[in-house]
């Protein structure tokens, strides 16, 4: 059993590290090389070197993942280089294999909506590589080191370093159309990596504070199959010792979380909080007990 969970967990972190780097390779080279829109990390590195050395861009960025994975294992540690490697090669790679497609540069001619799509497409890609704990290479590796030291978010992270790579780049652009471009790419790849970091893995949290709170704990637990948690509290006014529910449910129980509460008592004080991800038990592992009406 322990096998095939480890088996699966290996095909879903090497799936997500591919779709991942293709996806990448696909944004730079359908919309960020042909209009010239200025980007960050090693990619926007690579495309400003182009034109001073006699390499490929697939060939410069493979050289400058190189030297920065050196430096990611030496902070960061072994497991991350292990799959980091394979996106340091898997990325230039499909680089190589897209530069050759025809037609794959004229999608659009029109520079604002290839700054949208790749904004997007960049920081889905992002985000599929590094939630499974990799990373594309590159200022990726910049960024989680940063992230490691700091303990600033991750996205956070990720667009500081491509602030300082873009605005490097800004210096020797001769226009300013590709660096406002760049910028837009920038903010709407942190926002959807932010997103997708926590896709799937969010949840809401309510506190209910009710006189009937055993009746609340009963129905939370058997009719919305939630987990609950009774938390001793102390009223503030007449200071009264009394129970407080909280419980954390997927978005989609929040509706029939609600009415059900005000069916049971319409003057509970309740609390509605988004959590950004929920693990232990009920959640990331199986409930380990039954209620007595599901053991009839």
């Amino acid at each position: 059993m322990r096998s095939k969970k480890k088996l699966l967990d290996l095909l879903w972190t090497g799936g997500a590290i591919a779709v991942g780097n293709a996806l990448l390779a696909f944004t730079v080279e359908a919309f960020i090389v042909p209009h010239g829109i200025i980007m960050g990390g090693t990619t926007g590195l690579a495309i400003v070197l182009d034109g001073l050395v006699p390499i490929d861009r697939a060939t410069l960025v493979l050289l400058l993942n190189g030297v920065l994975l050196v430096l990611g294992g030496v902070i960061l540690g072994r497991k991350l280089v292990t799959t980091t490697v394979a996106s340091s090669l898997l990325y230039p790679m499909f680089l190589g294999l897209l530069e050759r497609m025809p037609g794959l540069t004229r999608l659009t001619d029109n520079i604002l909506l290839a700054s949208l799509f790749a904004g997007v497409l960049m920081g889905v890609s992002l985000g599929m590589v590094m939630r499974v704990g990799s990373s594309t290479g590159g200022m990726d590796i910049a960024s989680l080191i940063l992230n490691k030291w700091t303990h600033i978010p991750l996205s956070i992270c990720v667009y500081l370093m491509d602030t300082l790579v873009i605005g490097g780049q800004a210096l020797f652009a001769g226009s300013s159309e590709p660096v406002m471009c760049g910028l837009v790419v920038l903010v709407l790849e942190s926002i959807l990596l932010d997103k997708v970091m926590i896709l799937g893995q969010a949840q809401i949290q309510l506190l209910i504070i009710s006189q009937k709170y055993d009746e609340l704990r009963h129905l939370l637990l058997t009719k919305l199959q939630a987990g609950v948690t009774m938390i001793e509290i102390q009223t503030g006014a007449l200071q009264e010792r009394q129970q407080g529910v909280m419980c954390v449910i997927p978005n989609r129980k929040l509706f029939s979380a609600k009415e059900m509460i005000q069916s049971v008592d319409p003057a509970a004080f309740i609390t509605i909080t988004q959590v950004k991800e929920v693990r232990g038990r009920g959640f990331t592992l199986e409930r380990n007990f039954m209620l007595p009406e599901e053991e009839k």
